[in-house]
């Protein structure tokens, strides 16, 4: 069974490839998302991929894990206060974006407190 569930760390950052490729193969659906009152979309949309990449990395080798864990837990959550909640009034799917995140990021603090590695932030 040990084994079974180690598998969890892996099926839950693996997913996150997708948002890397996304951002760099897709660049312009990605910054379209950046609301319009924050310049420069595309710089965003490129430094946010590198942002999940380095997240994934440092999950995968246990340097900073906790630390990149929290900082992405922000960043989703800033996307559902910036991005998805103030779409959601236009464009009902952003509602299930919203509900979507709000498991991500839940998924995100689960991950920091029980299974990250680098121990060097506690409390």
């Amino acid at each position: 069974m040990e084994k079974v569930t180690a598998l969890g760390k892996w099926l839950f950052i693996l997913p996150f490839t997708m948002y890397v490729l996304l951002h760099f193969g897709k660049a312009q659906i990605g910054a379209a998302f950046v609301p319009k009152w924050i310049p420069f979309p595309l710089f965003w949309d490129y430094f946010t991929g590198v942002c999940i990449l380095a997240f994934m990395v440092s999950c995968l080798i246990g340097k900073f894990d906790k630390l990149a864990t929290l900082l992405m837990a922000l960043y989703v959550f800033l996307m559902i206060l910036l991005v998805h909640i103030p779409r959601a009034a236009s464009n009902e799917n952003d509602l299930l974006n919203i509900f979507r995140n709000t498991m991500v990021v839940g998924g995100l603090l689960l991950y920091a407190r029980y299974v990250a590695r680098d121990k060097r932030l506690t409390g």
